[in-house]
């Protein structure tokens, strides 16, 4: 994009309160308003975390690139772990508890749908490590997506896709040294995709451990997640390239 344009760019983000039956959820959303008309519509699933700064610079992002993002808040309204301890808890209660957390993601999908600026028919969903495992989990249930991009998420499930139902294309951006998803696990998924015949693309990142997305992960690869500036350059721009595929 050239300065001119960069320049006549009006990003704008509010908070969004939404529902999911009784529990009040707070996503965040980002367009650029100066744009006229329907554009496609990206949900952006948080990390363990919940929803924080590196969540909404994500959204951003891409709505600089022209989309409207929308981060689905998985966990409710005011709950953002503050430790390593809260947020493996906070976590466990829906990778525990899969119709749940199927049904949480789908709420978000649903509010960005509405948003008057999204063509419904053109919506994709990216999750980075536990939003990356959402992502793929909310492909897996059949939502009507053009695709998914997975962020170092782990990749079993205790509900595999069947033949037929995922809708979605799926990019999966994989630490190739990643401690916490063992090779069995990225095996099991090749064959839950083969038999399945999903569209997918598994791109896996050398010397790119858990987490290498994100700055915030430091950068010992001795502890399992950390940050690599060059698996983060080219897992965005494979990104880019998905995108232009599926919202042509």
């Amino acid at each position: 994009m050239n300065q001119l344009s960069a320049q006549k760019q009006q990003i704008k983000t509010q908070l969004v309160e939404y529902k999911d039956g009784s529990t009040t959820l707070e996503g965040y959303l980002a367009y650029d308003a100066s744009l006229k008309g329907k554009r496609p519509g990206v949900l952006v699933v948080h990390e363990w975390n919940g929803i924080n700064d590196y969540t909404k610079k994500r959204c951003e992002q891409l709505a600089k690139m022209g989309y409207v993002a929308f981060a689905a808040d998985i966990y409710g309204k005011g709950i953002r772990p503050k430790s390593p301890q809260e947020s493996g808890a906070e976590a466990g209660k829906y990778k525990s508890n899969n119709p749940l957390l199927r049904q949480r993601v789908t709420a978000g999908l649903a509010q960005l749908k509405k948003q008057p600026t999204v063509n419904p028919a053109k919506v994709a969903a990216i999750g980075y490590c536990f939003g990356g495992y959402t992502a793929l989990e909310l492909a897996r249930s059949g939502a009507d997506l053009a695709g998914v991009v997975s962020f170092h998420g782990n990749l079993g499930t205790t509900v595999p896709v069947t033949a037929g139902k995922m809708k979605a294309k799926v990019l999966v951006a994989h630490g190739a040294i990643d401690p916490y998803v063992p090779q069995k696990e990225v095996d099991a998924f090749f064959k839950e995709m083969n038999e399945a015949k999903v569209d997918y693309q598994f791109i896996a990142y050398s010397n790119a451990v858990h987490s290498f997305t994100n700055p915030e992960s430091g950068n010992d690869n001795s502890k399992g997640a950390a940050y690599n500036a060059t698996a983060d350059r080219r897992s965005w721009e494979a990104m880019k390239t998905f995108f232009a595929e599926i919202f042509k």
